[in-house]
């Protein structure tokens, strides 16, 4: 490949990871009813909304679900691949590269809580995160994943384990995902 063709395979495949990663973290946001008015929360809002508002109006929410986010995830992921396969990385049919964004858009919400259930770990270690408006938010999001498993995880001494097991169950999803015929 030429050196210009792997510069625009890296530009496109990290600007919509990026901008992906943006959706799908506000599309968690608002599905955990996490405080809106955090700075973090008001940086995301921003940088969405001029796709979101527009695209709002076609497609409604459906309960707690901002679908237009999902679906807005799912298109960019769509396009992004899209056009990595025109650039050269594959030669994959438009099916195909459909399937492959929903499932990659899984994955990226996977990845999503992996990384803030260990963010939130270190946080929780290296001192008071409560007045950190990134431990707020991580608390806000992980929420609705460890509250099940606390009740069934025990505390062993002042050592919360829900996370280390909700990791670990979300590894085995992506092993699951990973195992799916058509998924690449």
């Amino acid at each position: 490949m030429e050196t210009l063709q792997l510069i625009a395979i890296f530009l496109v495949s990290t600007l919509f990871s990026l901008y992906i990663g943006a959706v799908l973290i506000r599309f968690l946001l608002a599905w955990s009813r996490a405080d809106f008015y955090n700075p973090l929360s008001q940086f995301l809002v921003r940088i969405t909304n001029p796709v979101l508002v527009p695209l709002r109006r076609i497609i409604p929410a459906a309960g707690k679900l901002d679908t237009a986010s999902l679906v807005l995830a799912v298109g960019l992921q769509f396009i992004g691949s899209l056009l990595l396969d025109l650039l050269g990385r594959g030669n994959y049919g438009l099916p195909t590269l459909l399937l492959a964004a929903v499932a990659d858009v899984l994955r990226t919400i996977i990845w999503i809580y992996i990384f803030a259930l260990i963010i939130q770990a270190v946080l929780s270690w290296v001192g008071n995160s409560y007045d950190n408006p990134v431990a707020s938010l991580l608390n806000s999001l992980t929420r609705p994943l460890l509250q099940p498993l606390r009740r069934v995880v025990p505390t062993i001494g002042m050592v919360d384990l829900s996370p280390l097991v909700a990791i670990l169950l979300l590894q085995i999803v992506l092993i699951v995902l990973r195992g799916l015929p058509g998924i690449f």
